[in-house]
């Protein structure tokens, strides 16, 4: 009795690696082998930076609006302390948005604090 194999579906499983291997270089573009491990990789570092975005993008809020709550004379935390104390609900984004883009409307909020 012949062998049977399926042919169609195992074509479309290493087409679908190439696919997603198109603008590596030299042969992790184009062998299946090679780039099955390159590709596999790949996503490993997309789940785990996904995660690590967050984290630096929280870290370079609360660089910014130390940088902005400095030019009024008081740290990150007494102004993060009297931002909360006082009921303001603005988030890290919105205040490093605010310190960065509009520094008349950070400055305001940062005197109203006092």
């Amino acid at each position: 009795m012949p062998r049977s194999v399926n042919s169609v579906a195992a074509k479309a499983r290493r087409k679908k690696i190439l696919k997603a291997a198109k603008g590596y270089f030299g042969r992790r573009k184009n062998v299946h082998t090679v780039a099955k491990n390159a590709v596999e990789k790949g996503m490993q570092y997309a789940y785990r930076d996904r995660k690590n975005k967050k984290r630096i993008f929280r870290a370079l809020w609360i660089q910014r609006i130390n940088a902005g709550a400095r030019l009024h004379g008081m740290s990150y935390s007494k102004f993060m302390g009297k931002i909360h104390s006082n009921g303001i609900k603005l988030n890290r984004k919105v205040l490093a948005d605010l310190a960065m883009n509009h520094p008349e409307t950070f400055k305001q909020l940062a005197s109203s604090l006092n």
